[in-house]
């Protein structure tokens, strides 16, 4: 069987840094940091006391009141997100057959907030139950695809994948199989998340996964720097048009790329931990090479996990070094979550946008923050420090991966 070609014909983003799509891309060339002191609650007890948040965010601007006080603030960016890559898409909604449209939404946690109110009131009242009858509804992580559907009337396939921090990664690649086979001609996809909570800060700090560097926040994240303590907790979303590629043609859509290859893998290694030679990180990248037909030298530039851990930066590069051999130290590769901190279960769709605005203008965003070499690290690597670099890429690759050791990598290439 011939599989059908698969493009992305439209982007929308609501990050730390930007809250569309040209924000989002000017905070990511000029290297801006989305860290600041937590502001959804009071966080002045928490080892952590910082986070990089969504900023100047209303909901009422883009969903009617009385529909926001039915939805996590997951579901709110995602609802914005989708709306903004539809209408980049320029998808005629009235004409187009919405029993070929679907929505695969990833979320690696869902309505956290929602769990943590509801069951904080229950826990502070008189033993009554007395819960909202949209906790329910509100904190399901299928909830988000749910809802775009249900505005848009889309009636293809619909659901949420949940992989930890690779979600929305594999939400893509769910989409790009599910186009390449035949079942749909067009699939929303992307992920949002809402974690900024006592209940993640918490969480997260227990495991001692944070950076606590309160002093400095903008400076907190700062993967492959000698001197990193942790990962920044962001907030946000992306989503992703995908469209057959034929199908894009014959209406004369913008299209950004060919999402040409997708790979997935495990560790089978520890809970949280990657294993210390990324065994699992070499497997998913040469799945995603292999599904893709590419070779090795064909990658210009790779937008690493890079999550600023001790443990995970040290590991991912050893891994490309592994695939790429002396090919790697021609590869740009960075890490935007320098900037936009860990979005958790949207930090796949956000940072495959930054890939295909990477492709697309030309410029490899920074990795910012970096001050210190770190010797564990092969100095022959370009990671794009601290100021962006211009480079034509043909092909970009976007890594993410999540607790468990699930592992999902995305090849993007140029069209022409």
């Amino acid at each position: 069987m011939e599989l059908r070609r698969v493009v992305v014909t439209g982007i929308g983003a609501l990050t730390p840094i930007g809250n569309n799509i040209e924000e989002y891309w000017n905070g990511l060339k000029n290297g801006a940091s989305g860290a600041a002191p937590v502001t959804h609650f009071d966080a002045s007890n928490f080892k952590t006391q910082f986070a990089c948040e969504v900023k100047n965010f209303d909901p009422t601007e883009f969903i009617h009141k009385k529909e926001v006080r039915r939805m996590d603030r997951f579901a709110q960016y995602a609802l914005v997100t989708s709306d903004e890559a539809l209408k980049d898409s320029g998808l005629g909604l009235e004409s187009i057959d919405k029993h070929r449209v679907g929505v695969i939404w990833g979320a690696g946690i869902g309505g956290l907030e929602t769990f943590q109110e509801e069951v904080t009131a229950y826990a502070q009242g008189d033993g009554t139950p007395r819960f909202n009858p949209f906790f329910i509804p509100k904190m399901i992580a299928d909830i988000a695809p749910g809802l775009i559907s249900i505005k848009h009337g889309f009636m293809g396939p619909n659901y949420t994948t949940v992989s930890a921090c690779a979600s929305s990664a594999n939400s893509i690649i769910d989409a790009l199989n599910y186009i390449r086979l035949g079942h749909a001609e067009v699939i929303v996809t992307g992920g949002s998340e809402a974690a900024v909570t006592a209940a993640g800060m918490g969480g997260f700090n227990a495991m001692h996964a944070m950076s606590t560097r309160n002093d400095d926040p903008k400076t907190a994240s700062r993967p492959f720097d000698a001197n990193r303590d942790g990962f920044v907790l962001g907030e946000g979303s992306g989503a992703l048009i995908l469209e057959e590629y034929a199908h894009a043609k014959a209406r004369g859509a913008k299209i950004y790329a060919e999402v040409v290859g997708g790979g997935l893998s495990a560790d089978a290694h520890h809970m949280t931990a990657p294993h210390p030679e990324g065994i699992g990180v070499v497997a998913v990248m040469q799945n995603c090479l292999k599904n893709a037909g590419m070779n090795p030298e064909d990658v210009d530039h790779i937008n690493t996990h890079g999550t600023s851990t001790p443990l995970g930066d040290v590991a991912e590069l050893k891994a490309i070094g592994k695939v790429f051999g002396e090919h790697a130290k021609d590869i740009n590769i960075n890490s935007t979550k320098s900037m936009t901190g860990h979005l958790l279960g949207a930090a796949g769709a956000v940072e495959a946008i930054a890939s295909l605005l990477a492709l697309e203008h030309g410029v490899i965003p920074p990795t910012i923050n970096h001050s210190t070499v770190d010797e564990n690290i092969d100095a022959s690597l370009n990671l794009t420090l601290n100021t962006a670099q211009r480079r034509d890429i043909r092909t970009a690759m976007s890594n993410t991966f999540g607790f468990g050791g699930h592992n999902a990598c995305i090849l993007f290439k140029k069209l022409g």
